[in-house]
């Protein structure tokens, strides 16, 4: 008998509710009408409320630009959940790419800053499955003790490093690096102003819709764009190659991998390793991007955001890519037009509670269909009888709106079977 094999077998995954496959995933076609209804929702609330940043060109810029790291630690975890690894330690790697893309960036080049923050992320994801692929530890404590480590050692070497010296002398602190130079950006030339055109009328649908395509090809950093094409490399190399379809059984049920010649261990070294690479590369882009130094706390919770629309997307890339988008619109709202707009969004969530009342009628969820119907008018009193909302909800709008998504979405979702699940070589012998 192997050493191994008097170890304790991990519990049997539940069944997903609705048969066989579970709900059906949403089809390419009913996915299109989702966002065509959602910007006419959108288009409406704009020309009701009068406010004209919802949809404009600045604001999307922003959101886009908020949107990548979170996305791209979403996508870190989706790697490593798709290999049966729980990544909770995604800020903390998001940590130590927002520091070492700092630290690389002002000392060299931003590409190199780049670089230096991913190779920090995969320093975290490596402790990360040392931790839990190696030695069993459980991945929320694991993830956990990587947070907290990731803020103890970017404090420490910040006041080692940004605080003296040259350093000092070109703005350094000890909870601030000196600036690095910024990024290229690209604009579509042409194209942008005659978006910028149409989206001044502020006609219904037209100018929303121009505001929107104007966001994204107006000042769009290269970094941004490799964000973009890591999105559709993830999707091709996880679904579209023998090397993913290994990956994702390791996630599934890893004792059949094993069984057909899959080192489990070693697929979920890499998967672990390559999400901590893509949540430090999405740490470099905050402290490359958004705001070319390193401030301490400057993730502010992204990376437990990124693991919600990963929850949100359903573990695909194309459905995180959504809740990435939705959670950077949420915090872009609220960083630029504040209470006003926020204001104005409490109509739309109206309109979205009021038609998920109605379908939950239409599939006879009474209790579920009345709940959303009186908290809908409740939000319809308060839109009613105020004219700005308090700035302590306005700061709070994007972890609301975490919630509510999560809370709304939560019937559909489907986590891979064998996710967190403790895994040790044998067991199943």
């Amino acid at each position: 008998m192997s050493a191994t094999a008097t170890s304790t077998p991990p519990p049997a995954a539940p069944k997903v509710a609705g048969g066989k496959g579970g709900r059906r995933r949403l089809s390419f076609p009913v996915i299109l009408l989702i966002l065509a209804g959602g910007l006419l929702a959108l288009s409406a609330v704009r020309a009701i409320t009068g406010a004209q940043d919802l949809t404009g060109a600045g604001q999307i810029s922003a959101s886009l630009s908020l949107a990548v790291p979170i996305g791209l630690a979403g996508l870190g975890g989706l790697w490593a959940e798709r290999s049966g690894v729980v990544n909770i330690g995604l800020e903390g790697m998001m940590i130590l790419g927002t520091f070492f893309g700092a630290w690389a960036g002002w000392q060299t080049s931003p590409w190199l800053g780049v670089l230096a923050g991913v190779l920090g992320g995969m320093f975290g994801g490596l402790l990360h499955a040392v931790a839990t692929v190696t030695f069993g530890v459980d991945h929320i404590i694991s993830g956990i003790a990587i947070n907290i480590l990731a803020v103890g050692i970017t404090t420490y070497f910040a006041k080692l490093w940004f605080n003296s010296g040259e350093a000092a002398t070109k703005g350094g602190s000890p909870k601030q690096s000196p600036p690095a130079d910024s990024i290229t950006s690209v604009t579509i030339p042409g194209l942008s102003d005659w978006l910028a055109s149409i989206e001044k009328h502020h006609w219904f649908l037209v100018s929303d819709l121009a505001g929107i395509l104007g966001g994204l090809v107006t000042n769009v950093s290269l970094l941004t764009i490799v964000a973009a094409l890591l999105f559709v490399l993830t999707f091709w190399v996880l679904w579209k190659t023998t090397f993913g379809l290994r990956l994702r059984s390791c996630g599934e049920n890893p004792i059949a991998a094993e069984s057909l010649g899959v080192n489990v261990y070693t697929y979920k070294y890499v998967a672990v390793i390559v999400s901590g690479g893509l949540a430090g590369l999405g740490g470099a882009f905050l402290s490359l991007v958004t705001s070319h130094i390193y401030n301490e706390g400057q993730t502010g919770g992204r990376g437990y955001i990124g693991l919600a629309a990963m929850i949100f997307g359903n573990w695909r890339p194309g459905g995180l890519a959504m809740g990435a988008g939705l959670f950077g619109f949420s915090d872009a709202l609220q960083l630029r037009n504040g209470g006003e707009s926020v204001h104005a969004l409490l109509l739309l969530l109206v309109v979205v509670l009021a038609g998920l009342a109605a379908w939950k009628f239409y599939r006879k969820s009474f209790l579920q269909a009345a709940v959303s119907a009186v908290i809908s008018a409740v939000v319809l009193v308060w839109y009613l009888g105020t004219d700005t909302v308090p700035n302590e909800f306005v700061t709070a709008t994007p972890y609301i709106v975490t919630l509510l998504v999560l809370s709304l979405s939560a019937q559909r979702l489907r986590m891979p079977k064998a996710d967190g699940m403790r895994y040790r070589k044998g067991q199943g012998k």
